[in-house]
């Protein structure tokens, strides 16, 4: 973490003004420090202190936009199109910032631009090495990503969370540098005991590498993650902080943790998984509307009528699970696997009126069932296999298919969502006619400047504008009545434009479109309370006190207050929403007044 103290005026501050704070980790991976290190940063940010974050991660690709999510989890999007790794999307929700590609350092960005230099002759002549110039190139790159403005506002952020080195303690001189180490106490159920001696070995370990940590922090498990900025500020993590860096902080109650407090009371145990940003954003959404959530995860596949013959039992639990949901959500993914069970589901939600989001591919698919059973097209009408694949079902959202070069699987084909004491009944409509078919073959194509034999950073990636079509759309509303959005893209293929007026006669709506309108990015279904889809990944910009329009109005539908909620001007009872007299997240101003949500 990387903070500079605090002056009235916030010009360009040379390194020596600046605090770094470096979180480490030891004993076993995933300790944490992605966390405690967004938690730290939340306690100063709560302290009227601007707070940015850096990762550095030691693999040399380039970035995360081709890691399995089996291997290295979810991979997150930011603004600027940056594929990073998911513990940025945790410094993004916590401290309520946006973040850029350059605050994910890899071994493989700091090799290439070290040889890039040298390829321009920046070394002149010299014989490039690890040491200095490698070492060097790391920490010229976190000096100068430290000084960049993430609220948005211009101004250099005052604190920055950096996760790993050494050699920076002495650039910037002891008083400006502290180390926290995260570290596990085991308790063997023999014993019943704490056991020390894994973290004494690795602070000894930590040692040999040249860094004392000033703090031990010893993890153990809490109820939920958002607790752990509670548990820090009740230990006094913010007081030493004050004392060891000199930080200007007032001793003043810090009305931001009041609001954090109230959210943190509502939040259950963690649900983890490959969408990790997806299950957050569903998250910041129950606790909004004060609402216990239950996500049940379906193997789309099961759905499958192949599945009925070779796996009955799986086949039945999954339509029982189908069938009890109160939402249907369907996330993003990459595949061809499974794609006929998602189908299922999506005429399920569609014809018993549940609500239903599609995310991404949920959405282009939706498009495609739309097209199946009401427009009565068959056949190879979705662009989304590989070039070889043995079938002549197309569908092309990835270029790899089951059997072939498979990149991403997903864990869960599909999320549903059940909100505890919710009961939403069931609804059948009336079969629909069918539509001529049109000349055009395909329902989603590929995107004309996607290059297929490259893989890393060929998506469209990163903030993009979409513009609202209809006044009277549901997500407009959501978003607080505004002409537009910007929301972060991740995506090889979209909706054909050519075909957009006979979904439209038939009640499939685009409400949304990209700048050009050659891009369809929202769709909503009439006569139906929410069924919605939408191109981009809203869960990247949900915070737990800001959450996504999309993921909001999905469960205000599911528990049955989606249509009070737009009839009181896209406001939440007192008894739902947060205690108007806790403050808000940024240091400069107070919420005065929680309205949900607005994200433009």
């Amino acid at each position: 973490m990387h903070t500079t103290q605090g002056t009235e005026s916030f010009g360009c501050l040379s390194y020596d003004t600046m605090k770094y704070i470096l979180v480490t980790g030891g004993v076993i991976s995933g300790i944490g420090k992605g966390i405690l290190a967004s938690s730290v940063g939340t306690l100063l940010k709560s302290c009227g202190l601007r707070v940015t974050a850096i990762k550095i991660d030691p693999y040399i690709n380039i970035d995360a936009g081709t890691f399995s999510p089996y291997e290295h989890g979810e991979v997150f999007v930011l603004d600027d199109g940056g594929e990073v790794d998911l513990d940025l999307g945790n410094y993004e929700r916590f401290l309520d910032i946006r973040l850029t590609r350059d605050n994910n350092l890899t071994t493989g960005k700091i090799y290439q631009s070290v040889i890039n230099k040298e390829r321009r002759g920046d070394y002149l002549g010299k014989t490039v090495q690890v040491v200095p110039h490698i070492t060097d190139a790391i920490q010229e790159w976190v000096m100068r990503q430290a000084k960049v403005s993430v609220d948005g506002d211009g101004v250099e952020p005052q604190v920055c969370v950096i996760e790993a080195f050494r050699q920076f303690q002495f650039k910037v001189k002891r008083e400006n540098f502290c180390n926290i180490h995260v570290s596990l106490v085991p308790q063997p159920s023999t014993t019943g005991e704490q056991k020390t001696k894994p973290t004494q070995n690795s602070v000894r370990e930590l040692r040999g590498l040249g860094l004392s940590p000033d703090l031990v922090i010893c993890v153990h498990d809490v109820t939920s993650i958002y607790r752990v900025p509670l548990l820090l500020e009740a230990q006094g993590v913010v007081d030493y902080f004050c004392q060891r860096l000199d930080l200007p902080v007032e001793t003043r109650p810090r009305k931001m943790l009041t609001k954090w407090k109230e959210m943190s009371d509502r939040a259950g145990p963690p649900l983890s998984d490959s969408y990790a940003s997806v299950i957050k954003a569903l998250e910041h959404s129950a606790l909004a509307i004060n609402h216990k959530l239950e996500v049940k995860y379906i193997d789309s596949a099961d759905l499958e009528a192949a599945a009925l013959q070779d796996e009955p039992v799986k086949y039945h639990d999954a339509w029982q699970k189908l069938c009890s949901a109160d939402g249907v959500l369907v996330p993003g993914g990459f595949g061809v696997r499974g794609t006929e069970g998602k189908i299922h589901a999506i005429k399920w939600a569609r014809e018993r009126k549940k609500p239903f989001l599609g995310v991404c591919l949920g959405m282009q698919l939706a498009v495609c069932e739309f097209a199946r059973n009401v427009l009565g097209w068959q056949g190879e009408r979705h662009a989304y296999t590989h070039t070889h694949t043995r079938t002549r079902f197309r569908c092309s959202f990835h270029e790899t298919c089951e059997g072939y070069r498979c990149i991403f699987r997903t864990v869960a084909s599909f999320i549903f969502v059940k909100l505890l004491f919710v009961a939403v009944r069931f609804q059948t409509p009336t079969p629909p006619s069918l539509t001529p078919r049109p000349s055009i073959r395909w329902y989603v194509i590929e995107m004309p400047e996607h290059n297929p034999e490259q893989m890393g950073g060929t998506m469209r990636l990163g903030k993009r504008r979409t513009i609202f079509k209809s006044n009277n759309s549901i997500m407009r509303k959501l978003y607080g009545d505004v002409e537009f959005v910007d929301e972060r893209h991740r995506h090889r293929f979209e909706v054909n434009p050519e075909l957009k007026h006979h979904f439209e006669e038939k009640g499939l709506q685009f409400v949304g479109e990209d700048v050009e309108g050659e891009r369809m990015e929202v769709i909503e279904l009439d006569d139906h309370g929410y069924f919605v889809g939408v191109q981009y990944h809203p869960e990247f910009t949900s915070r737990p006190i800001k959450p996504s329009p999309p993921y909001f109005g999905l469960l205000l539908a599911a528990a049955g207050k989606l249509q009070s909620y737009l009839l009181k001007g896209c406001r939440l009872s007192p008894r739902d929403t947060y205690s108007d007299h806790s403050g808000g997240s940024s240091p400069d101003s107070e919420m005065s007044d929680l309205k949900y949500p607005s994200l433009s």
